[in-house]
C-alpha cells in the first residue's frame, strides 16, 4: 500500500465528483416524454388506490428502498419488494394497476428477468430504469428511462458509482414531480412527520409555544421604566411588550435597551416608558406556523418575538430560549 499525498487524495476525489456530476447532466438532459408518461402513469395509479413498487438488487437494492421511503414520505403510498423474497410469498403486495419501478442498469439481472412476466400477469405497470434500453427488461416493460453513464467512478469502470447516482437523482426527480403534480402541501407533509422536528414547526403554531399570564411582561403607555423592570423581573422574561391603553402594541424594551441607556440617561428608571422602547417591533400573528416564527428569528436580530392577535392586540411572547423545549430548534 503506497501512502499519496493529501493533494493527491483531494485531487481524486473531485475527479469522482466531477465524472458524477457530469453523468448527472447527461441524464438530466436525455430526460424526454417518457419521463412525463412515468408521472402520469404512477398518477393513475394512486388515484386509483394503487401503490409504487420499487424492486432491484444489488447496488440498486439500498437505492430502491430509499426511493421507496422518499415516495411514502410525500403521501405516495410506495413499498420496497426484494426479488428474491417475491419469489417466495412476497408477492402478495402486487395489485393489479399497481406501477413497479424495476431498477438495473444492465437491464439483465437474473432475479428480475424470472421476476418481471409474474409481475406483468399480475397486472401491475412496469417502469424500467436502466441504462441499457434495448435490455429484457427493457422488453418487459411498459415504459423505460435511460440513465447510461459514459463510465463509472471506478478506476476500473466496474464499481457501480456514477450509475447509481444517476438512478437515485431520476427516481428522486419522479418522487419530486409527482409530489407537485399531486398537489402535495406542506402541511401534508407534517401530518406524515408528527414526531420529528420538521413536522413540528409544520404542526405547532405560535399560540403553542408562546409565554402568557404570568410569564408574559407586559405594560401600557404611561408606565415608568422602573416598573416594566419589575414586569420583566417578575415573568423572568428579557423584554417587555408596550401597548396602548386598549392593549394594541406599540413597542418593545428588552434588557439590551435597559443596559444601553442607562450610560447615558442618570433618571432612567423614572422615565416613561415610551420614551426609551422601541417603536413597531417584529410580531407574529398567533396563527403563525413555528416554522414562520423560525424564519423571523433567522431573518432579525432578537431573542423575543411578539405574539398578536388579529386586532393588534399583544397575546403572548415567544423567548428564543423556549424553542428548544418543543424541539423545533
Amino acid at each position: 500500500m503506497t501512502k499519496k499525498s493529501s493533494r493527491a487524495y483531494l485531487d481524486r476525489a473531485r475527479e469522482v465528483f466531477d465524472i458524477e456530476i457530469e453523468a448527472l447532466e447527461r441524464v438530466r438532459d436525455r430526460l424526454g416524454e417518457e419521463f412525463s408518461r412515468a408521472v402520469n402513469l404512477m398518477l393513475e395509479a394512486l388515484s386509483r388506490g394503487g401503490k409504487i413498487i420499487i424492486t432491484g438488487i444489488g447496488k440498486n437494492l439500498p437505492v430502491g428502498q430509499k426511493i421507496a421511503a422518499t415516495l411514502t414520505s410525500t403521501g405516495a403510498p410506495a413499498v420496497f419488494l426484494h426479488p428474491l423474497e417475491a419469489m417466495h410469498g412476497d408477492l402478495g403486495i402486487v395489485a393489479d394497476g399497481d406501477v413497479v419501478l424495476a431498477l438495473s442498469y444492465t437491464g439483465e439481472t437474473e432475479e428480475l428477468a424470472t421476476l418481471l412476466p409474474i409481475l406483468k400477469r399480475s397486472g401491475a405497470h412496469i417502469i424500467a430504469v436502466t441504462g441499457n434500453p434495448g435490455s429484457t427488461l427493457a422488453s418487459h416493460s411498459d415504459l423505460v428511462l435511460n440513465v447510461r453513464v459514459d463510465r463509472e467512478a471506478c478506476p476500473f469502470n466496474m464499481a457501480p458509482t456514477a450509475s447509481t447516482t444517476a438512478t437515485l437523482a431520476l427516481c428522486d426527480a419522479l418522487a419530486m414531480v409527482l409530489l407537485e403534480a399531486r398537489g402535495f402541501r406542506k402541511e401534508d407533509y407534517a401530518l406524515l412527520h408528527p414526531g420529528g422536528a420538521i413536522g413540528r414547526t409544520l404542526l405547532l403554531r405560535a399560540a403553542d409555544i408562546m409565554r402568557t399570564g404570568d410569564r408574559l411582561a407586559c405594560v401600557k403607555v404611561g408606565t415608568t421604566v422602573k416598573e416594566a423592570i419589575l414586569a420583566m423581573t417578575s415573568a423572568r422574561a428579557g423584554s417587555v411588550a408596550v401597548t396602548d391603553k386598549e392593549g394594541k402594541l406599540l413597542g418593545i424594551f428588552t434588557d439590551g435597551d435597559l443596559r444601553r441607556h442607562l450610560t447615558d440617561n442618570s433618571n432612567l428608571t423614572e422615565r416613561r416608558i415610551e420614551e426609551v422602547m422601541t417603536p413597531d417591533p417584529v410580531a407574529v400573528s398567533r396563527d403563525a406556523l413555528a416554522v414562520e416564527v423560525l424564519s423571523v428569528y433567522e431573518t432579525h436580530d432578537i431573542d423575543d418575538l411578539i405574539v398578536v392577535d388579529g386586532d393588534n392586540r399583544v397575546v403572548g411572547m415567544i423567548d428564543i430560549q423556549d424553542l428548544p423545549k418543543f424541539k423545533i430548534l
